[in-house]
C-alpha cells in the first residue's frame, strides 16, 4: 500500500457508537466509545460524533489536513451512494438522515458511508481473518445479525447498489415474526436480542444469562441456545450453497464468547453437504473483534491504495 495518512473509522450500532483514529496499517491509534442514544435525535448524534472525532485527533496531533478521510459503518439499511441512513428499526427516528454532508463540512475531508456488516467484512479482509481468501462471507451476531460478502476484495452489492440482508435469511417457517416482514429469519432467532427475549419469558435477565445457563446444562436455557445454533447452521448451509465462500468469518459481540458453539454447529451441519467442496470452505472467528467495523470503515479512505 502506498503512503497514506490516518483515517477516522466510525462504527454505529443500535446501542454503542465508536470512533477511532486508525493508522494505514490497521492499528488503532485512539478510540472513543459511547452509547448511541439514537432516540435522543439524529442532530444530537452528529454533534456527539464530531466531539468524539476531535477527541481522538487531539492526543495524536493529527490535523485535518493529515486525514485521508472519514469512513462510517452504520447499522442498516443505509444508502452508501447518497450517504443516507434509513434505519428506524434499530436507530429510532433515523430515517433519510444524511451523516456524510455535515462531517464533510466540519472536517473538510472525504466521507464514506457503508453498512456496518460490510465495514466489518472490509476490516477482516484488510487485516483480519478474511485476508488472503476470496470470496469471503462474514456474519456478525450481536443486537441483530448482519452479513456481508466480498468478491475479489470488493463489497458485493445487489440491485441498485443495495446491501443483501443475510441476517434475514429465512431459517424456520415456525419461528417468530421479524420486522423484516417474514417469520423465522436468522436475526429473529439467533441474535442477542432474540435470545434475550426468549430467555426473559422464562425468567432470564438477558442473552448472556441464557448462554451461561445453557452451558451449565439448564433445561430451560438449552433449547433457546440450541434454536439459535440451528438457525445459524441453516443460514450457513444456504450461504455455502449459494455464494460458496472460501472463508466464512463469524464476528460480532456474541462470537467473542460463543464462537465455539456456533462454529461447531455450523461445521456439523456442513459435514453433510454433497453439492460443493466442503474442504475448500473454512470457518474462522473474526480476528479484529469489535474493532473490525472501525478498521474497515477507516479503510474506505484507502481503498484505491489497498491490494487485498
Amino acid at each position: 500500500m502506498k503512503a497514506a495518512g490516518p483515517a477516522i473509522g466510525i462504527d454505529i450500532g443500535g446501542t454503542k457508537l465508536a470512533v477511532a483514529l486508525v493508522h494505514p496499517s490497521g492499528r488503532i491509534l485512539a478510540q472513543r466509545t459511547l452509547a448511541t442514544e439514537a432516540e435522543r435525535g439524529f442532530e444530537r448524534a452528529v454533534g456527539r460524533i464530531e466531539t468524539a472525532i476531535r477527541a481522538v485527533l487531539r492526543p495524536t496531533r493529527a490535523g485535518r489536513g493529515q486525514l485521508a478521510g472519514i469512513g462510517v459503518g452504520c447499522a442498516g439499511p443505509v444508502d452508501p451512494a447518497r450517504g443516507l441512513i434509513n434505519n428506524p428499526y434499530t436507530l429510532a427516528g433515523w430515517n433519510q438522515c444524511d451523516l456524510v454532508t455535515p462531517l464533510q463540512r466540519r472536517f473538510g475531508v472525504p466521507v464514506w458511508l457503508e453498512n456496518d456488516a460490510d465495514a466489518a467484512a472490509l476490516g477482516e479482509c484488510f487485516q483480519g481473518a478474511g485476508r488472503g481468501f476470496d470470496p469471503v462471507v462474514m456474519l456478525t451476531f450481536g443486537t441483530g445479525v448482519g452479513g456481508a460478502a466480498l468478491v475479489r476484495g470488493q463489497v458485493y452489492r445487489g440491485v441498485q447498489g443495495e446491501h443483501p440482508e443475510l441476517g434475514h435469511l429465512p431459517v424456520s417457517p415456525d419461528g417468530p415474526d421479524c420486522y423484516c416482514g417474514t417469520r423465522g429469519c436468522l436475526e429473529s432467532m439467533a441474535s442477542g436480542t432474540a435470545v434475550g427475549e426468549a430467555g426473559r419469558s422464562l425468567g432470564f435477565p438477558d442473552a448472556r444469562a441464557v448462554f451461561a445457563a445453557a452451558r451449565a446444562g439448564h433445561p430451560a436455557a438449552e433449547p433457546i441456545v440450541n434454536r439459535a445454533l440451528a438457525a445459524a447452521a441453516t443460514a450457513a448451509w444456504t450461504i455455502c450453497h449459494t455464494l460458496l465462500p472460501a472463508r466464512l468469518v463469524l464476528g460480532g459481540g456474541m462470537m467473542a464468547e460463543h464462537y465455539d458453539l456456533f462454529a461447531e454447529a455450523i461445521r456439523h451441519r456442513l459435514a453433510g453437504a454433497t453439492q460443493f467442496p466442503r474442504a475448500a470452505v473454512s470457518i474462522a472467528p473474526a480476528a479484529l473483534g469489535n474493532d473490525a467495523g472501525l478498521v474497515g470503515a477507516a479503510s474506505l479512505a484507502w481503498r484505491p491504495l489497498i491490494t487485498l
